[in-house]
């Protein structure tokens, strides 16, 4: 007996300690232990997964809920874009002007122009100076002489200097060409059966921009160079430095160059030839109407763009049996309703004081379509109610603008709903993060106990097995071996 007891105590002292990792009973001593990591991984997933079910499913409604509210955001805002060319009276003052004979001038308007019909009368174009020198014994490669040229363009000058490496007409020319600080004078050689000449062009009209050449070298050889008042006999001209000469309603005008924008408010002409003797073209300056329809145009199709969005977000596919992201919201129904009563209302009192009166209609699906028939005959009838209907204070442009832009200011339905879904969001971000220790915690506690349970049940068994083990070596046990006679 005392034998068989300290062996079933020395059994039971050297039970080893399960491993807290141990994966299988296959890892503890005697056989049959639990085992731990999966029996909490089963444990702690049932308790954490019902619930981030739930997290996870609210935090999809609610990311679908920002990202259609960011595609109503960004339709409305490309819509808005489209209203610019409307909503204001300013946006109606583009005017046009035209020309009865181009060959004589073309014309260009700006916001500032006044309609009216002018007779204009071209007598000078302006031009720039063109000067041909005598022709230079030995050509163009020949020495010339050294020092420096000082070449004036009207009251602008620059040297150049000219000395054994280039005292030759083409490196001359050259010397110009590559001044630094040339105002507008280009130079190039011309070889004649009568020799080399240099030709000076400006490249500024106008006669205050005449072209003058003196020299440095004490009257020697590039005094055959120079050019001025009481001095042309080196150079023939080609064309004369010349201002242009004008009348518009029979009041003159004289313009260095061929393009002239202050003659006439607003209204840029381009010289292009002069008319015969006792003949006029005629200027038009009127409303730009072909912009306000082109206009008027992208706002028709900016709004089928923006009703399409709106429909998908609200709307049902009865194809894929799918609503909207924003079925039955509240703050997209509010908006298409402002939208509609902006489109179908009343501006002023004239003929035109409708979307339909102008030619813009409904079609069958919602979206508007232009009669550009009827809308140029508006235009082209009473251009002032065109515009009061789109750009007045109560307009269908000016309204709608306003009314978005309340929509996705600072204190708009539209900001006030995303705030919302922000928190919501990280609300259940914070959730999340919650569960995440929780489960964590969770995971610890029941590692612990359920170790603790294992090293028992395997002394347990260590026991039991050792006390079988002296209960069979008892005498006359019903397990002890029985004696051979």
């Amino acid at each position: 007996m005392a034998t068989g007891s300290t062996s079933a105590n020395s059994s039971l002292s050297a039970a080893p300690i399960i491993s807290v990792a141990g994966s299988t009973s296959a890892a503890a001593a005697g056989g049959s232990v639990i085992n731990v990591s999966a029996l909490v991984s089963a444990l702690v997933t049932a308790t954490e997964a019902p619930q981030q079910s739930i997290i996870n499913s609210q935090t999809q409604a609610v990311t679908a809920d920002i990202s259609a509210l960011g595609n109503l955001k960004g339709a409305l805002s490309t819509f808005q874009n489209a209203l610019s060319g409307l909503a204001s009276p300013g946006a109606f003052n583009a005017q046009s002007a035209t020309s009865s004979n181009t060959s004589v001038f073309t014309a260009s308007a700006s916001h500032g122009a006044v309609s009216g019909s002018y007779s204009v009368a071209v007598t000078a174009l302006a031009s720039a100076q063109q000067l041909l020198s005598k022709p230079i014994v030995g050509g163009s490669t020949a020495a010339v002489g050294t020092g420096t040229l000082n070449i004036a363009l009207g009251s602008t000058s620059f040297n150049v200097s000219i000395d054994g490496t280039n005292n030759t007409l083409t490196g001359i020319a050259s010397a110009i060409n590559a001044a630094a600080n040339n105002p507008g004078v280009s130079a190039t050689v011309l070889q004649g059966t009568d020799g080399a000449h240099l030709v000076l062009s400006s490249t500024v009209t106008g006669a205050a921009n005449a072209l003058s050449v003196t020299e440095t070298d004490g009257g020697n050889s590039l005094a055959a160079l120079t050019y001025g008042t009481g001095n042309v006999g080196n150079y023939t001209e080609q064309s004369k430095a010349a201002d242009a000469a004008f009348s518009i309603a029979g009041v003159p005008y004289t313009s260095a160059s061929n393009t002239v924008s202050s003659a006439l408010t607003g209204v840029t002409l381009t010289l292009t030839g002069i008319t015969a003797t006792n003949a006029t073209a005629t200027l038009s300056v009127a409303n730009d109407t072909s912009s306000v329809a082109s206009n008027i145009n992208a706002f028709v199709s900016a709004y089928n763009t923006l009703q399409s969005a709106l429909s998908s977000l609200g709307g049902f596919d009865s194809t894929t049996n799918t609503a909207g992201a924003m079925q039955g919201s509240p703050i997209l129904q509010n908006i298409q309703s402002q939208i509609t009563q902006a489109l179908y209302s009343t501006v002023g009192s004239s003929s035109y004081n409708t979307l339909a009166s102008v030619g813009i209609t409904t079609s069958n699906d919602g979206s508007l379509s232009v009669n550009s028939t009827t809308l140029q005959t508006a235009l082209s009838t009473n251009f002032s109610a065109v515009s009061n209907l789109f750009s007045s204070t109560k307009g269908v442009a000016t309204a709608l603008n306003s009314q978005i832009t309340t929509d996705l200011g600072s204190s708009g339905s539209i900001t006030s709903y995303s705030q919302s879904l922000v928190k919501q969001e990280n609300a259940l971000q914070k959730q999340t993060n919650d569960l995440a220790t929780q489960t964590s915690a969770l995971t610890d506690s029941l590692t612990q106990q359920y170790a603790a349970l294992n090293v028992l049940l395997s002394q347990l068994q260590t026991t039991s097995a050792a006390l079988s083990q002296s209960l069979a070596s008892l005498p006359n046990s019903p397990t002890a071996p029985h004696a051979i006679n």
